[in-house]
């Protein structure tokens, strides 16, 4: 977890477009893992204009072979994310990223009636890609508010990503998850590197994964969630 995280920094900071702490170094002793992060006092605040610009810049930043994934796998909380590379992005984020996930909430007690939408779901996905497709961008990941924020010179910070290449909405639609990002970011944002008009039926698929996954990790009312999500997509395809 701790290599995939620091060769993911180093990933970003090698765009040299939005900053993150450098790792220092990253191991192993008999009894722990560690890994050691450059320090960066940060003033609580997320800079919404600049941090838009800046991620918009990242996104700009493409697999040269035009494949969707990445080198290593790495974890998103503390559930393994496969990171297997795929030349077709709808058929990356169904076996890779919604399929999985819905086979571990299965097995953890989600529902039978949720786990069938999930499935018919993953059976109609390609219907939400039949005029739109994505170019494989370096992403974050994981990024809510929680994972951004500003440096006491008010300039951006991300960390603890969850990296690989796909599509940009997939970041933009988890930053409205859990607050944290107003609109002056997604207009920033907007200006820099438009989105689709498809994204808003999107969004809901991309964040149905992090969704999931708070489910087999957290359960509780991340299940009810997940289904009323599934249901929502299945009455627009």
């Amino acid at each position: 977890m701790f290599e995939a995280e620091a060769t993911g920094l180093k990933t970003i900071y090698q765009t040299q477009t939005i900053q993150v702490p450098k790792p220092v170094c990253h191991g192993k002793t008999k009894e722990f893992s560690y890994l050691v992060l450059e320090y960066i006092p940060m003033n609580g605040t997320i800079n919404q204009i600049t941090t838009g610009e800046q991620l918009a810049a990242m996104h700009y930043a493409t697999q040269p072979d035009g494949k969707f994934g990445w080198q290593l796998d790495n974890t998103i909380g503390s559930t393994p994310q496969i990171n297997a590379f795929n030349n077709d992005w709808a058929s990356f984020w169904r076996t890779q990223r919604l399929s999985f996930q819905l086979e571990l909430a299965h097995k953890k007690g989600y529902s039978n009636k949720d786990y069938d939408a999930g499935l018919k779901l993953i059976e109609k996905l390609a219907l939400l890609f039949t005029d739109y497709q994505p170019s494989p961008s370096l992403l974050h990941g994981d990024l809510w508010g929680g994972n951004c924020a500003s440096d006491n010179t008010n300039k951006p910070v991300i960390f603890d990503p969850a990296l690989y290449y796909g599509d940009r909405e997939t970041d933009i639609a988890m930053t409205s998850l859990f607050g944290g990002f107003n609109q002056t970011f997604y207009d920033a944002y907007d200006a820099a590197y438009p989105l689709d008009s498809g994204y808003k039926t999107r969004k809901t698929l991309y964040n149905l994964y992090h969704i999931l996954n708070h489910y087999n990790l957290f359960g509780g009312g991340y299940a009810s969630q997940a289904g009323a999500m599934t249901q929502q997509l299945l009455a627009e395809v």
